[in-house]
């Protein structure tokens, strides 16, 4: 074999394991909707087959907030081992998010598209990837992308597994023993009533509900402060690590 199709061969290798993240736009035609999203590989990709399928989570953005402003999310499960995929729910063309009245009821269509669009990604993607598992999603949301993610499980999905929120503050948390939580909760604003845990409730279920001191709800993205973010990331890999409740105090090298 001649030098130059050997060194073709490698750069062709090169480029195939150097794949990291592609941007795409998916298209609901039932709903006439465009869905802007941006997949993240594991670093470790080459060891995800059918037979042995790697984890995927589901990022859903805050309000207002670009799906590409959680590259720290993107980055710490792609090292976890996690096929990511960061969605954007909110278009121009959508009405704005309700600020009055029973936020509950005035947002619950906001909330129900959401859901929708998380279910029309699963299943879309399922096909297009199958070195991967889409039956058992690990899905993550900040604010009202924790409550879009909520509500999805409230109705039932079942190829959830787990389920991550940052500071996500009017839908109720899952109560069921399938599914494990991780509610990371910011210092400046209460979550509604009935959203977080009684007491009795955490000692039944599966799950966590911890607050950063001294941070904020709208920091909890790429802009945000790099302690905060260092926090999260600490929490949440205590989390994928089988941790019943994570620390802080847990390192980064788990």
């Amino acid at each position: 074999m001649n030098k130059l199709v050997i060194a073709l061969i490698t750069l062709i290798a090169t480029n195939a394991n150097a794949k990291h993240a592609e941007m795409s736009v998916l298209h609901d035609e039932a709903r006439s909707r465009s869905i802007p999203i941006e997949i993240t590989f594991p670093t470790n990709a080459a060891r995800c087959t059918t037979n042995t399928p790697c984890p995927v989570a589901f990022i859903s953005a805050g309000y207002g907030v670009s799906h590409q402003d959680y590259q720290f999310l993107s980055k710490t499960l792609a090292h976890q081992g996690y096929f990511s995929v960061a969605i954007r729910h909110e278009l121009k063309t959508d009405p704005p998010l309700s600020v009055t009245g029973n936020l509950y009821e005035t947002r619950l269509e906001n909330w129900q598209r959401g859901a929708k669009t998380l279910d029309f990604v699963r299943n879309t993607l399922k096909s297009d990837y199958p070195h991967y598992d889409f039956d058992n999603l690990l899905l993550l949301g900040h604010s009202n992308g924790g409550d879009i993610s909520s509500l999805l499980i409230n109705q039932g999905a079942s190829y959830i597994s787990g389920l991550v929120t940052l500071d996500h503050r009017r839908v109720p948390l899952p109560r069921n023993k399938a599914i494990s939580v991780l509610s990371i909760r910011g210092s400046d604003f209460p979550a509604d009533k009935n959203v977080l845990y009684t007491v009795p409730e955490s000692q039944t279920y599966p799950v966590c509900v911890i607050e950063v001191p001294n941070s904020k709800h709208n920091d909890m993205t790429d802009e945000g402060p790099a302690w905060l973010k260092q926090s999260m990331v600490t929490l949440i890999k205590g989390y994928l690590h089988g941790k019943t409740c994570p620390t802080l105090k847990d390192t980064l090298n788990n």
